[in-house]
C-alpha cells in the first residue's frame, strides 16, 4: 500500500461525507485520489468540488483508481450497491461502516476484496472528533494499520474482535446518543427549577465538554466525582439518587443495542 492511499467512498451522507472531509482535512489521502460515489449524483459532485476530489457514477467507478473502498451506505441498501459495483473489489481493501452487517455478510458481498474490516465510527466524527472500533478476520497487518491510519484521524481507531466490536457499537457507536439523552435529561431538570432552557444548555454543555477533557487527561471518573462531592453535600445527595438506576438503565441500553446488533446479522441486514 502506498503513504497515501487512494481511497473511494461510496456514500458521501453525513458519515461518509464526514470521513471524506477528515480524510483530506487531516492529509490522509490526497484531494486527487479521492474519488466520491453517491445515487445523488449532485450530492457527490459538489462534495467534491468542495475537497478538489473527484465525483463518478456507480458505473464508472471500476475505472477509477482505489486502494482501499470505504462503503458508507445505509444497511438496508449495501447489498444493492454491492451488487451494482461488485468488480470494484477485487484486490481492494474494503472497509464498511454499515451497522449490523458481519464479515461473513460482508465477504459475500464484496467478492475477491483483498480484505474486509468493519468499522464502527460514531457521529461525534463528524465534528472531527469521534472514535471508531474495527475488526477483520482476512486483512493483513499492513491493511489493518492502513485502516487504523485512516480512522485515527477523527480520534482513537483501534481493532477488536467481531463480538467485541457489536459491544463497542452498542457503547462508543451509539454514545452520542446517549450523552443527548443525559443533555436533555438534565436540561429538562434545570427548566423544572425555573431556569431557562436555552442558558441551561450551554451552562451544561461547556461543563461537559471541561470534564471530558479532565477525564482524558487521565483523571479516573470516580477520582473526580469524589473530588465534586463534599462530603454531606448537595452533590454527594444528587448523585446517590442517581447512581442506581442511571447504572441500571445505561447497562440494560448497551444489552439492548447489543442484541439488536446480533438481530440484524443473523437477518442479514
Amino acid at each position: 500500500m502506498p503513504e497515501k492511499p487512494a481511497v473511494a467512498v461510496i456514500g458521501c451522507g453525513a458519515m461518509g461525507g464526514a470521513i471524506a472531509r477528515g480524510l483530506v482535512a487531516k492529509e490522509r489521502v490526497e484531494p486527487a485520489d479521492l474519488v466520491l460515489v453517491d445515487a445523488d449524483a449532485k450530492k457527490a459532485a459538489d462534495l467534491a468540488a468542495e475537497l478538489g476530489a473527484r465525483s463518478v457514477a456507480s458505473a464508472d467507478l471500476g475505472g477509477a483508481t482505489a486502494d482501499v473502498v470505504l462503503l458508507a451506505v445505509k444497511p438496508q441498501v449495501l447489498a444493492a450497491v454491492c451488487k451494482e459495483i461488485a468488480p470494484v473489489f477485487r484486490g481492494r481493501l474494503v472497509i464498511s461502516i454499515a451497522a449490523g452487517v458481519n464479515l461473513a455478510s460482508l465477504a459475500k458481498l464484496a467478492p475477491g476484496a483483498a480484505g474486509i474490516v468493519r468499522a464502527m465510527p460514531n457521529l461525534a466524527l463528524t465534528a472531527g472528533s469521534g472514535a471508531t472500533a474495527l475488526a477483520s478476520q482476512s486483512a493483513t497487518s499492513e491493511q489493518r494499520s492502513l485502516a487504523r491510519e485512516l480512522f485515527d484521524a477523527f480520534g482513537p481507531a483501534e481493532f477488536f474482535t467481531e463480538g467485541q466490536l457489536d459491544a463497542m457499537g452498542a457503547i462508543s457507536g451509539a454514545e452520542p446518543a446517549y450523552v443527548a439523552l443525559f443533555v436533555d435529561a438534565l436540561t429538562r431538570a434545570a427548566i423544572e427549577q425555573g431556569l431557562p432552557a436555552a442558558t441551561a444548555r450551554r451552562f451544561i454543555l461547556s461543563t461537559m465538554i471541561g470534564t471530558a477533557k479532565i477525564l482524558e487527561e487521565g483523571e479516573h471518573p470516580r477520582a473526580f466525582m469524589e473530588e465534586v462531592m463534599s462530603p454531606g453535600g448537595t452533590t454527594v445527595r444528587a448523585v446517590a439518587a442517581m447512581d442506581p438506576a442511571f447504572t441500571k438503565a445505561t447497562h440494560e441500553g448497551v444489552r439492548a443495542a447489543v442484541a439488536r446488533t446480533r438481530e440484524l446479522a443473523e437477518g442479514g441486514a
